[in-house]
């Protein structure tokens, strides 16, 4: 069971020797001295777990930075239950904003938290799930992001964008298991196939997950992330052949300013040994940070964070966003190994 869960509804090896990292306000516009704007530019959040105020001022926010946002991808935990009327809030916040048309949702932990409820006012977790269906759970995500599938693909800006998720909550099936990952062989052949045909295209994808991989961006080392995915090793040996691959991740709400936001990730036996990009996404809904104990802590005050990538036709800038200040707080440059 995820370990905010209750407080929430109630209320191998990395380097970056590949990119160069700055602070945002130290640095120049992402396009100084190339004359060139980005072929597209698009943002990305997280874990809005109900947080509707703090998801309007960072669509608000984003709109004032990236008033032409190719698109939107939401990186999970887009409710704090799963219920229907859950995602019509977050609908009809949406449409009280300005924001991109095309949005590429990500399934997270959270959607599946109805089954610990009697009902919308009643935490009853002891006769989970409470008559509440598995199949029900995934119907309310369909219904909300307007296709029948967990996984499937976007065009920001002709930018391909994948999103990932679990096709099964694993406690209806292993007593054991809660909030863990599982990948059909569809999903992972579908992964394989969309990353090879946009590599021979010489395009950089984005690939769009809730859960953070092992050893990767803050929080992926600490023991409350560390096994997530089911087929772990599977995934990072599809993701880590593409060197113009960026992977986004969020559940862990850890606090963008830490150093490993960012990382290269390389997979032994892949022959890349430049590795891909993971990127913590931050979150809309509460931040935390390491607590030196093998746990994590929260950020006091008022925590909003999120994305804005900008893709070049020779690289691809990833800057950190302070929603509720309005202010950058880093960015990176990665330089693409081929040419858009």
């Amino acid at each position: 069971m995820d370990r905010r869960s209750l407080l929430t509804v109630a209320t191998g090896a990395v380097g970056a020797a590949a990119a160069s990292q700055i602070p945002a306000s130290a640095a120049p516009p992402s396009h100084a001295g190339q004359g060139r704007r980005p072929v597209a530019a698009f943002n990305v959040i997280s874990d809005i777990q109900g947080d509707l105020r703090d998801l309007g001022v960072a669509l608000e926010d984003m709109h004032r930075t990236n008033p032409t946002s190719a698109g939107l991808a939401v990186a999970g935990d887009i409710t704090p239950r799963g219920y229907d009327a859950e995602y019509a809030a977050v609908t009809a916040e949406l449409a009280r904003h300005t924001h991109a048309r095309t949005v590429a949702w990500a399934i997270g932990n959270h959607e599946f938290y109805v089954p610990k409820w009697r009902d919308p006012s009643t935490l009853s977790q002891e006769t989970w799930p409470n008559g509440t269906t598995e199949d029900s759970l995934f119907r309310s995500f369909y219904g909300f992001a307007g296709r029948n599938t967990v996984y499937a693909e976007h065009s920001f800006g002709g930018i391909p964008v994948l999103s990932l998720g679990t096709e099964k909550y694993m406690h209806y099936h292993d007593p054991e298991l809660w909030d863990e990952v599982w990948l059909s062989e569809a999903q992972l052949t579908w992964l394989e196939q969309r990353l090879a045909h946009w590599a021979r295209r010489r395009k950089p994808v984005m690939v769009v997950t809730h859960h953070p991989l092992p050893n990767t961006v803050s929080g992926s080392h600490n023991r409350l992330y560390s096994r997530d995915y089911l087929q772990a090793d599977r995934l990072l040996g599809i993701l880590g052949r593409h060197r113009d691959v960026f992977l986004f991740c969020g559940h862990t709400h850890w606090d963008l300013a830490l150093s490993d936001w960012y990382v290269r990730r390389v997979v032994p036996g892949t022959a890349n040994l430049d590795g891909f990009s993971v990127i913590n996404t931050g979150a809309v809904q509460t931040g935390y940070t390491d607590d030196g104990k093998g746990g994590e802590v929260s950020v006091p005050g008022t925590f909003n964070q999120g994305l804005q990538v900008e893709v070049f036709h020779d690289r691809v800038v990833v800057k950190a966003r302070d929603f509720a200040t309005g202010t950058w707080l880093k960015q990176i440059t990665v330089p693409l190994s081929t040419r858009i």
